[in-house]
């Protein structure tokens, strides 16, 4: 897997494109895989359950898990940054792996080897809540450098029926949740901006 320090530093060709073939190639299979093993599940449920899974941390989870690691090239300043334990670089490098299996062997082949990788999490994320808070945390840091920040920022309601609103921010971008806790408000927070980092994936390094 070829990032592009190396490629910088070499001449050769890094991995963005097989990236971004990669990352569409998984996306449909995690898709089929939900659609067809959980037929009594809705569609927004499903959508729910692919977005943890296609996430970043997730991917750079199964990486690590494969040994991915060690494969990817990178340039030296990159390897002396600690770039090989970043979760974009592993999660890009596992995207271009599957772009390249898909384009030497096709999607069946490809479909089959998402299942076997990311089975287990499909069935932990398809039967408990995610610990969005967690997630958040391991992609804000790896993203910015520093933990998200939640404050509360509302209280409503009488003392024993008490509805609190927090912000969790990262950078430049928040979320607000709501809840009948300030865990349950940081939750539904850290969801909210969760998913829509996830869905900027693409974007990032």
């Amino acid at each position: 897997m070829t990032h592009a320090s190396y490629a910088n530093e070499t001449g050769l060709r890094a991995n963005e494109r097989l990236e971004f073939l990669g990352d569409a190639v998984l996306a449909l299979a995690v898709t089929e895989i939900l659609f067809r093993r959980f037929p009594e599940r809705e569609e927004g449920e499903l959508t729910k359950i692919r977005a943890v899974v296609v996430s970043r941390p997730v991917l750079a989870e199964v990486a690590r898990r494969i040994g991915l690691e060690k494969h990817v090239l990178l340039g030296r300043g990159a390897e002396e940054a600690g770039a090989r334990e970043r979760p974009s670089v592993l999660a890009a490098a596992l995207e271009a792996l599957l772009g390249a299996v898909f384009l030497a062997h096709g999607y069946p082949t490809v479909r089959n080897l998402v299942e076997r990788l990311f089975l287990e999490e499909i069935e932990r994320y398809s039967q408990e809540i995610p610990d969005y808070k967690s997630l958040l945390q391991e992609w804000v840091q790896a993203r910015f450098g520093r933990l998200p920040e939640y404050r509360v920022v509302a209280e409503d309601g009488p003392e024993h029926k008490k509805v609190f609103t927090v912000e969790v921010r990262a950078g430049e971008i928040k979320a607000l949740g709501r809840g009948r806790s300030k865990k349950e408000a940081e939750q539904a927070a850290a969801k909210r901006l969760y998913l829509s980092l996830a869905n900027l994936s693409e974007t990032g390094d």
